[in-house]
């Protein structure tokens, strides 16, 4: 049968692009002119902020002495689960030296950029999490320079628990700073910060258009739209924990879309009864944004069967996929489209953004089609190198200069020639293009 739509969103997650990259691109161009002074001029008109821009050694302690030790200790559960992770996933990337053809050896080399600019949301919502996430992955990836950079509250600064993550987690500046001015003083290397070599770490659409217009000059992780979640459930699964897991998701923004994909009826009548309880029961800020995004966004649909579910599912290509059904390794082997994946009950997407050791900074808006999420490897070029003796280059060159002058490049091919006749004199080569 072909998909039911119980539930049709009925919006998509899509600013308004065009307004957006002319305010986004006016603050740029006037901060790239300006400098320091004028990046001070937007914090003091969006952020409401005069105090230290880069934090001192003593401010940060003082902010690390009001988190209480019991967060102090979450924070450092979280930081640990992160890093060990990281450093298995940098133990995948090795260097390379392989014999291509007797006497031309090539290789490659994993190296770390030199410089990470590190975002971390802290307007509606203070995210300690991510400073864990993006601080801890540049660190184990060998970044010689990290800095941190978050939005301050008018007359107060940087929440303490998100300066306390990223001085432990291995900051080497932290930049009471936020917005589109924030991610310029990274780019640009205002205020005595080295010019950042990538941009990470999510934001709401005016930092992710920064960041898109600056990739090229830097690079980023990826182009954050709206959160969104996707979760897999069969007749097995508990329509309770569907319906507080969607709601988890909902929390995040009146635009963020959660999807239910169901081979069963009855549960997602009964998830479609509970979501709307769950939500109302929330604290004011959380209960407005999933109780728009539920409305707005939300989609339940019902399939044939399990293959139907998959195939839905990666069409979808959720940042977040969860998986409560029967028979998990099926599920592991067959899906292809997702930024983080969690199998069972005994899991959740919380887990992941919070402190399980997997990353939380990744694709949304259909990208995990084609990328995967922040991880060490995001920091790291992979370059290549090659050296070789005389005879080992001696065929490369022939099949060079040949290959060069078929395509025209003529230049290409002399490069070759004149290593030929300089280290083979007395042989006669065939050098031209013709058969």
């Amino acid at each position: 049968m072909p998909r039911e739509y119980l539930k049709k969103a009925t919006l998509t997650s899509k600013s308004d692009a065009s307004e957006t990259h002319k305010i986004v691109q006016g603050i740029l161009d006037d901060i790239e002119q300006g400098g320091d002074a004028k990046a001070l001029e937007y914090a003091a008109k969006f952020d409401k902020y005069e105090g230290s821009i880069i934090l001192s050694p003593e401010e940060i302690e003082a902010a690390c002495a009001l988190v209480p030790e019991k967060l102090k200790a979450d924070i450092r559960f979280a930081h640990d689960n992160v890093k060990r992770f990281a450093e298995r996933q940098k133990e995948t990337v090795a260097n390379v030296e392989y014999e291509v053809v007797p006497g031309l050896i090539a290789g490659q080399k994993a190296i770390p950029v030199d410089a990470a600019g590190c975002y971390v949301p802290g307007g509606r919502y203070s995210h300690v999490a991510s400073a864990i996430m993006t601080v801890t992955t540049a660190k184990v990836a060998g970044c010689r320079h990290i800095t941190a950079c978050s939005p301050p509250h008018p007359g107060v600064g940087v929440a303490p628990a998100i300066i306390y993550a990223a001085h432990i987690c291995g900051a080497d500046k932290i930049m009471a700073m936020g917005g589109v001015q924030g991610v310029a003083a990274m780019t640009f290397g205002l205020f005595g910060l080295p010019k950042a070599n990538i941009l990470v770490g999510p934001g709401n659409q005016f930092v992710a258009e920064a960041k898109r217009i600056l990739f090229g000059r830097v690079g980023i992780d990826m182009i954050a739209g709206p959160t969104d979640s996707l979760i897999l459930a069969d007749a097995t699964a508990d329509p309770m924990v569907v319906a507080t897991d969607l709601v988890g998701q909902a929390e995040h923004g009146y635009n963020s879309p959660v999807w239910l994909v169901t081979d069963d009826r009855a549960l997602a009548e009964e998830v479609m009864r509970l979501v709307p309880e769950l939500i109302n029961d929330l604290p004011e800020v959380n209960r407005d944004n999933a109780t728009a995004a539920w409305r707005d966004y939300a989609e339940v649909i019902l399939c044939a069967d399990r293959e139907e579910m998959a195939t839905c599912s990666d069409d979808y290509a959720p940042e977040h996929l969860t998986v409560q059904a029967e028979d998990l390794d099926w599920w592991l082997d067959r899906l292809t489209c997702y930024g983080s994946l969690f199998l069972g009950e005994e899991t959740t997407v919380a887990f992941g953004d919070k402190a399980s050791g997997t990353n939380h900074v990744l694709p949304t808006s259909g990208a995990a089609s084609y990328t995967g999420g922040l991880s060490v490897h995001k920091y790291m070029k992979i370059v290549t190198w090659q050296r070789a003796t005389r005879e080992g280059a001696k065929p490369v060159a022939e099949a060079t200069a040949r290959i060069a002058r078929l395509e025209g490049m003529e230049g290409h091919a002399r490069t070759a020639d004149i290593r030929l006749h300089k280290y083979f004199p007395d042989e006669v080569f065939d050098l031209s293009a013709e058969g």
